[in-house]
């Protein structure tokens, strides 16, 4: 890790930390994280910054399940089990703590591409990008009028319904590496159509990332398609 690294991930943990501490005493935070209130007082206030052992495991480990209880708080639930997630998908700050956290825990490779469906995976695929310094692609349900060449995808859901995406095919290069990421994993068609367009473009997949999966079905299918790291913030059953 380079010095640069270093101070992204030492910055990147102070931000957990002043989210936690919006809610939360010192000393709560301090049960919470296992560091001394004393230590948790100068890092949330820019006196000092913590050092690389300790940034890494409180994004990896304090980070991930704050922002995973953070998630299932702002999550809700209808009758039908559809789900409203615009309390996470349109706060920016909070997707921006979400890329570090994400790729510290499963360990994705830096790609050259994220890749997301252009629905509310978008700020999730542009939080991941910014993190990355990678660039964003998302596939559309429809055609880019001045666009000559796409990469389709097309799958017939189980509904009967026949899905299918379109990319630009200058949005992926031959051997660039590809993270799909969306904001929800449930039966898992979009993110195979997602792969899809990955593989056609002869890219490398280096893993797929969810917000939420509810079930293992949409995470067990993309299992099936890569070998690269599968997983989600949370999972609901």
């Amino acid at each position: 890790m380079n010095r640069a690294e270093k101070a992204a991930l030492q910055l990147q943990a102070v931000a957990v930390l002043r989210m936690l501490k919006e809610t939360r005493t010192y000393e709560e935070l301090s049960a919470v994280t296992g560091l001394p209130a004393g230590d948790l007082n100068r890092y949330v206030n820019g006196h000092v910054l913590p050092g690389t052992d300790r940034a890494s495991e409180v994004v990896e480990s304090v980070g991930r399940e704050a922002l995973a209880d953070e998630l299932v708080a702002r999550v809700e639930f209808d009758d039908e089990g559809y789900v409203d997630n615009s309390g996470v998908v349109f706060d920016q700050s909070f997707l921006d703590l979400v890329a570090p956290v994400a790729a510290e825990t499963f360990e994705f490779e830096s790609p050259d591409v994220v890749l997301t469906a252009a629905t509310d995976g978008i700020t999730l695929g542009a939080a991941m990008a910014s993190f990355f310094d990678a660039r964003l692609a998302y596939a559309k349900k429809s055609k880019e009028t001045a666009v000559e060449e796409f990469i389709e995808s097309r799958q017939r859901l189980a509904s009967g319904i026949e899905l299918t995406y379109y990319l630009p095919a200058s949005a992926i290069d031959p051997g660039d590496t590809v993270l799909v990421v969306d904001d929800l994993i449930r039966s898992g068609e979009t993110q195979e159509l997602l792969l899809d367009i990955a593989l056609q473009a002869d890219a490398d997949v280096t893993g797929v990332f969810a917000l939420i999966a509810v079930g293992d079905e949409g995470m067990d299918r993309a299992r099936a398609i890569t070998d690269a790291p599968v997983g989600a913030l949370t999972t609901f059953e």
